[in-house]
């Protein structure tokens, strides 16, 4: 079985968005963001193509941030906010 990019990222990506519904509920998730990305980066970063894997998953949360459109803010806030620190990560860089 091979495993793909969008198999290997989705999850992760799929992790935030659930966040996201959270804090558009009212709960505040800005440590839980920060801890989800970390463990994402982290977990990505153990295979051989880290690098393309770290920018799908950027990449990922992006898209679905622009997707929630200008009625959800805090739902695009909290996608945003996770994309930042995802484009913050030292391991993106390598």
């Amino acid at each position: 079985m091979n495993a793909t990019v969008a198999g290997l990222v989705t999850p992760h990506v799929l992790a935030i968005v659930d966040l996201a519904r959270q804090a558009e509920g009212g709960v505040n998730v800005d440590w839980h963001l920060r801890d989800a990305v970390a463990r994402s980066m982290e977990a990505l970063s153990h295979h051989y193509n880290a690098r393309d894997l770290m920018e799908a998953y950027l990449q990922g949360l992006e898209a679905a941030a622009q997707e929630a459109g200008r009625f959800r803010t805090v739902y695009v806030a909290a996608l945003r906010s996770a994309a930042a620190i995802a484009a913050r990560d030292p391991k993106l860089r390598d």
